[in-house]
């Protein structure tokens, strides 16, 4: 199997929650039956949230290319990154590398179309900073959708830091709920988590609404990319 590399530490558990769920996503007999991945683990990656979203503070972009970098050349097959914020950098990144870059963007949406009526409105539960900067907004207008964002940014915002300072409390859970029942009564009955805090509260969301986590989507992504490579290598022994 090829080996993995992540960017991560935006934020730390989310990382830890990726990698909990790519080994639970594997059937394995042994340890030698799990993916194998190469983690950076960098919680010092520059504030998005202060770049993005309050216009101070240190760029990203040029740490998530020297991490990048980094995991390359230790031989990695292709990266991944659980933070959808980041990927406003994804870019940057797959310019300064030659290996593929496992988008949880493009997935998401893909995941998404299938979800939602064609035309359909999609809820999307992140950080301000992603409606900012139009994370979603073009691939949703490519597969037809509709992207809607929580109205009440600065509670979104609060819960986001409080899961960074405090883990999954019980506040934290209570915004992601009003916030996804917000959205619904806006009409957007699919949602997607697409904030890697929200993935340790995603049971959280409005009872009627078909939801799914960004994270999750990653995990099948990586999953796939390595068992494409698996049974490509089999059909080669047989």
């Amino acid at each position: 199997m090829r080996t993995v590399g992540i960017l991560g530490g935006m934020g730390p558990e989310a990382t830890v929650l990726l990698m909990q769920k790519l080994i639970a996503a594997v059937p394995a007999a042994d340890d030698a039956d799990h993916l194998p991945l190469i983690v950076d683990q960098n919680p010092q990656v520059p504030s998005r949230i202060r770049f993005l979203i309050e216009r101070r503070g240190e760029d990203p972009g040029p740490v998530l290319v020297q991490m990048a970098q980094r995991l390359q050349a230790a031989g990695v097959a292709a990266l991944a990154m659980p933070c959808n914020t980041a990927h406003h950098f994804a870019p940057a990144i797959r310019a300064a590398v030659s290996v593929p870059f496992i988008d949880m963007v493009e997935l998401s949406v893909s995941h998404a179309r299938a979800l939602a009526e064609p035309g359909g409105k999609v809820g999307i539960l992140a950080s301000p900073a992603v409606r900012r900067v139009g994370l979603f907004d073009a691939p949703m207008a490519a597969a037809g959708l509709q992207p809607i964002y929580a109205m009440d940014e600065e509670a979104t915002l609060a819960a986001i830091r409080r899961i960074k300072a405090e883990g999954p409390v019980p506040s934290a859970r209570a915004a992601l709920a009003a916030a996804s029942a917000a959205l619904l009564a806006r009409g957007a009955r699919v949602q997607m988590i697409a904030c890697t805090e929200f993935s340790l509260v995603a049971d959280a969301a409005a009872p009627g609404v078909t939801a799914f986590d960004t994270l999750d989507v990653l995990v099948r992504g990586i999953v796939d990319f390595a068992a494409e490579h698996s049974a490509k290598e089999r059909l080669a022994v047989t």
